[in-house]
């Protein structure tokens, strides 16, 4: 395979794995814990989870966009 079509390969797994990981453990905390959703008020709980995902969110799009920003040299060899 040529170097700079594997580097693009690399590149989208990478990405695809990050969002995946971002996603289940954004998901397992808020869904399947219960820290996205007021019972009968605003929690400590619901509060950190809002700033994690928050937080995340930047970290993640921060992440990405570092990955991204350099093009790749298809002619190398």
């Amino acid at each position: 395979m040529e170097p700079g079509v594997r580097k693009y390969l690399i590149r989208i797994v990478n990405t695809l794995s990050m969002f995946l990981l971002w996603m289940a453990v954004n998901s397992c905390a808020g869904i399947m814990y219960g820290a996205a959703y007021w019972e009968s008020s605003f929690t400590i709980a619901n509060l950190i989870f809002y700033t994690w995902l928050l937080l995340s969110t930047g970290l993640l799009f921060w992440y990405l966009y570092k990955k991204w920003k350099d093009p790749i040299d298809y002619n190398e060899e």
